[in-house]
């Protein structure tokens, strides 16, 4: 199974297009960009994503992308 990583092109300000970005790089991923992922609260505050359709969040856009590959290594654990 490839994990989906969905990101809000609202949020990119955060500098989330950069995490975007670097995870599009592996083609182990699915990342899907929308124009709204209708999290509007999570959207304006900080940094975020969906991976899997849970919402992760972080300080920083640097921090999100840690906490991505994080959950990811995490799911996949259970397909060992």
């Amino acid at each position: 199974m490839r994990p989906i990583i969905e990101f809000c092109a609202s949020n990119m300000h955060h500098g989330t297009d950069q995490v975007m970005k670097a995870l599009e790089q592996n083609p182990d991923y699915d990342v899907i960009e929308y124009g709204c992922l209708g999290n509007c609260g999570h959207c304006y505050l900080a940094p975020y994503a969906l991976v899997n359709g849970e919402i992760i969040e972080a300080e920083t856009a640097d921090k999100l992308h840690e906490k991505i590959e994080e959950v990811i290594r995490d799911w996949l654990k259970q397909f060992e």
